[in-house]
């Protein structure tokens, strides 16, 4: 699977681990993880880009699907295999 998959994410974030077992699960090898715990700069830039302050907001290719509780949504309406498929 190529599909891009960034993560915004911190050190001690339990969304963040969720959000990437289930991830790798679906056959996603690679997450490229921005910590923005570690550059308040990203944080600022991850909040000007999805409106969202939490952790983690998860993009798949161009598409910000959000935090883990809509990861597992999409998964749970089948809508996030085609996602991580389509790119």
């Amino acid at each position: 699977m190529s599909t891009k998959v960034i993560m915004y994410s911190t050190a001690v974030c339990p969304y963040c681990i969720q959000a990437e077992r289930l991830l790798k699960a679906k056959g996603v090898n690679e997450i490229e993880k921005i910590r923005i715990d570690l550059d308040p700069a990203q944080r600022t830039l991850m909040m000007e880009k999805t409106g969202r302050r939490t952790v983690p907001q998860i993009y798949i290719g161009e598409t910000h699907v959000g935090g883990f509780d809509d990861l597992s949504a999409l998964d749970r309406e089948g809508k996030l295999m085609p996602l991580l498929q389509a790119a």
